[in-house]
C-alpha cells in the first residue's frame, strides 16, 4: 500500500504526475479523509478535480486514519497539521510500503519513525527512470513541480541533471 499527504498529492497532480504514477503502481494507493478534506474540500480547481476523479474512479481509496492517539501525538509531537499526522499515521498503522509526502515536517517524523517515504520530485525521477516519460516530457513535469512545489534551486538543478542524463 502507497498512502499520500494532501502537499504531494496536490503537486503530483498538478504537475501532471499523478495519472502517470496511479496507471503504472502496482498496489492500492489511499489517503486519508483529512487529505481527502484538503485537496478536494475547498474550490474546484485542475488539481482538485483530478484527485476527485481518482477517487471517483476507485484508483485512490479514501479510508480512516484509524488510531486517533496516534494521529494526535503526531500532530503534536512534530507540529503537524492534521492533514499530515493522519498521513503519517495511516502510514504507520497499516505498514504502508511507502508514504509520499513533501511536508518537512513530515518528512522528518518518517525519519524518526522508520517510515518508507518518497517526494513528488523523487516520483519524476523514478517514471523518467522507468521510461514513462521522454526527456522532453520528463523537463516539462520539472518545470510544473518546481512552479507549484517548494523545493530549493539546488534539488530542482540536481534533478534536472538526474533526469537530463538518462538515454
Amino acid at each position: 500500500m502507497i498512502v499520500f499527504d494532501a502537499s504531494t498529492l496536490i503537486l503530483a497532480a498538478k504537475s501532471e504526475l499523478l495519472d502517470v504514477f496511479l496507471t503504472n503502481v502496482e498496489t492500492v494507493v489511499r489517503i486519508p479523509r483529512a487529505v481527502e478534506r484538503e485537496c478536494c474540500g475547498a474550490q474546484k480547481t485542475f488539481d482538485s478535480l483530478t484527485i476527485e476523479k481518482a477517487i471517483d474512479e476507485s484508483r485512490i481509496e479514501v479510508t480512516t486514519a484509524g488510531n486517533r492517539k496516534l494521529v494526535n501525538k503526531l500532530e503534536s509531537d512534530f507540529r503537524l497539521g492534521r492533514g499530515e499526522a493522519e498521513a503519517v499515521g495511516l502510514a504507520l498503522n497499516d505498514r504502508a510500503q511507502l508514504l509520499c509526502i513533501d511536508d518537512k515536517q513530515g518528512i522528518n517524523a518518517c525519519r524518526l519513525l522508520s517510515v518508507p517515504f518518497t517526494t513528488a520530485l523523487a516520483i519524476l525521477i523514478r517514471c523518467r527512470e522507468k521510461r514513462l516519460f521522454d526527456r522532453e516530457t520528463s523537463l516539462a513535469r520539472l518545470a510544473l513541480v518546481a512552479k507549484y512545489g517548494r523545493y530549493k534551486n539546488a534539488i530542482l538543478e540536481d534533478a534536472r541533471n538526474q533526469l537530463e542524463a538518462q538515454s
